[in-house]
């Protein structure tokens, strides 16, 4: 580590500098407080070792000055004048320890040891955290689709606010990813981010793990636990699956958002809890409320912020986009990319699994990739069953018959001709029809195949 030491005892100087030295430290002296305030604009030690008492400013001015000036570096106090007071003082003005005179050099090698690890995982964390401000950029979420840049300026404008947020969309659409860049860019992000899963919690356990429980308050509950939501205190809590919370805690849920305090099993002493709210759901709760399955003031309260993302059939135009970048997430430094036929194969998709689907083609195929090229004979069969495409007509009500077995064999004949490379003998051969079929049928739709 760098090391700045301030004492004004030289002989005690020497000796401890020399024996941090010798433990591979480098070491630089100073024999009054003020002399460090220049040195440390030029360079940050990991480590600031001061006296307490020495001429010109004390050492806990030393240390005051020096956390305003660097705040990540680690200060230690000594002094031969003991005192729970000055302790206390060191501590509140942001020193890291503190050290009694006379201590063995075992001591301060020891406490050195501690610092360095204390450093180790404060440079890690800041690793974390610039990996996790990366991943949840808001840019991550971006895309060519006008639904999903009006979203992304919607979440660009009340990520720092602490107003409840109720996430819709389908599966597989990205409603935790928004739900991270949410946290992630607010003035909470330094704090807890707890995801609860309503759908998968018991509902014997579901109020103990959202508002906790004490000691006794049930069988098996041998010791008091904090809730998720005190757990959260500060922070941001996601609950996924909203619809599944049991309708009779819904009204307990209501008061949490209302009052900000938790009421845990077993007592009625409430807790105040500071949390923002986000919740999601693939369902309609306004249907669910007419159905008498989900209270309507709970879903005005976490309705304040209302998000809904577009199924990937709406946003086809985010397709090419979206392709590229798990691509190159899962491609691991190899250059590849995807041929402009197989794009025409993603866009006649209709991803019943939405974005997560589109994911998890491209890691296997960033996988099992046979060149740098993806091909669209690289496509797995399933991609081009006429069932996935006539589910994209499913949800418009099209169901006018000669339209959708127009609209599937004009399909079927595009994914072909991108399947077999534009070879329209391969392509016929694949839909297990004669060329001059496939022609014909070519020419019926007036589709230019060439």
């Amino acid at each position: 580590m760098k090391i700045f030491l301030a004492e004004d005892e030289r002989i005690l100087r020497v000796s401890l500098a020399d024996e941090l030295r010798d433990a591979g430290h480098e070491v630089f002296e100073f024999s009054q407080a003020d002399s460090v305030l220049p040195k440390i604009r030029e360079e940050i030690p990991d480590l600031l070792i001061t006296d307490i008492r020495m001429p010109g400013i004390d050492g806990l001015e030393l240390t005051e000055k020096v956390k305003a000036i660097a705040p990540d570096t680690i200060v230690v106090v000594m002094t031969a004048y003991t005192s729970v007071d000055t302790a206390i003082k060191a501590l509140k003005l942001g020193a890291y320890d503190y050290l009694s005179k006379p201590f063995r050099n075992e001591e301060i090698l020891h406490l050195t040891q501690r610092v360095a690890e204390l450093r180790d995982i404060k440079q890690d964390n800041k690793r974390l955290q610039s990996q996790i401000s990366q991943q949840f950029d808001f840019s991550s979420f971006g895309g060519e689709n006008q639904q999903i840049k009006k979203i992304f300026e919607l979440i660009k404008s009340v990520a720092h606010s602490n107003a409840s947020v109720l996430i819709t969309g389908e599966t597989g659409t990205g409603k935790e990813m928004l739900a991270n860049i949410i946290h992630y860019n607010s003035k909470r992000l330094n704090k807890p981010f707890v995801k609860v899963s309503c759908a998968i919690l018991a509902r014997e356990v579901f109020e103990s793990e959202l508002f906790g429980h004490e000691k006794g308050s049930f069988t098996g509950a041998d010791k008091s636990r904090k809730g998720r939501f005190e757990t959260a205190d500060k922070g941001t809590i996601y609950l996924d699956d909203i619809d599944d919370v049991p309708l009779e805690l819904q009204v307990k849920l209501l008061r949490v958002l209302q009052e900000q305090e938790v009421e845990p099993v077993g007592t009625t002493q409430a807790v105040n809890v500071d949390v923002r709210v986000i919740a999601s759901t693939k369902y309609d709760l306004k249907a669910l409320i007419k159905q008498g399955k989900f209270r309507d003031d709970l879903f005005y309260r976490l309705n304040v912020i209302p998000i809904h993302i577009p199924p990937l059939r709406e946003r086809k135009d985010d397709i090419r986009l979206l392709a590229k970048r798990f691509l190159n997430e899962f491609s691991h430094g190899q250059n590849l990319d995807i041929e402009p036929s197989t794009y025409s194969v993603l866009e006649n998709y209709a991803w019943p699994g939405n974005v997560r689907e589109l994911r998890n083609l491209m890691e296997r195929l960033a996988l099992t990739a046979k060149g740098d090229k993806i091909g669209s004979e690289d496509i797995p069969a399933e991609f081009l069953r006429p069932d996935n495409m006539i589910s994209e007509l499913d949800e418009t009500d099209q169901w006018d018959l000669e339209k959708v077995i127009a609209d599937t064999e004009i399909k079927l004949l595009q994914a072909a001709m991108a399947k077999s490379g534009g070879n329209k003998t391969r392509a016929s051969r694949l839909l297990k029809i004669p060329l001059s079929t496939f022609r014909t049928k070519a020419e019926k739709y007036n589709l230019d195949l060439s």
